[in-house]
């Protein structure tokens, strides 16, 4: 039976130079010099550093922008709370989000039902697979969660006849 994946994949090799480059403009920013104004990759998180909140939305829409032009979704990012440190510095985590949670692969599976398609949806993992009978009835699939689901980056792969 023909089957695709509903997926949310991360670039991390678009990110890190993403980050490179946003690292490099903000050391080159007249408004930055002197300050401590910085991005961190770790693991799957980012950690903006800045001297005040100012200067942290500043940051982050440095970011943003370099994200944009690697393509890297900003939808799969989870800010957290601004946070002080050591004297008015302040820090902001940022969570990077690969995979589809519990909570969104039971909408987009309770969306498939709903839809009253012949296509089954299961959850695997971090994926969804959905199986029908035919291609037409997929691609129809592939339409309606791009319709419905914009809140989050979804990729659709591993197409199968």
């Amino acid at each position: 039976m023909p089957s695709f994946d509903v997926m949310n994949e991360v670039n991390w090799v678009e990110v890190r130079n993403a980050i490179d480059q946003a690292n490099k403009e903000i050391t080159n920013r007249f408004d930055f010099k002197g300050s401590d104004a910085r991005v961190e990759l770790n693991d799957k998180a980012l950690t903006l550093f800045a001297d005040n909140d100012f200067q942290l939305s500043q940051v982050w829409d440095i970011v943003v922008g370099k994200f944009a032009k690697r393509n890297v979704d900003v939808r799969c990012m989870d800010e957290g709370e601004i946070e002080k440190i050591s004297g008015n510095k302040v820090k902001r985590g940022v969570t990077v989000k690969a995979g589809i949670d519990s909570d969104l692969a039971k909408r987009i599976v309770r969306l498939i039902k709903d839809s009253k398609l012949k296509v089954q949806g299961s959850i695997q993992g971090d994926t969804v697979r959905v199986t029908g009978a035919k291609r037409d009835v997929l691609q129809e699939t592939i339409a309606l969660l791009k319709k419905q689901v914009t809140d989050f980056p979804l990729q659709f792969g591993n197409f199968r006849e």
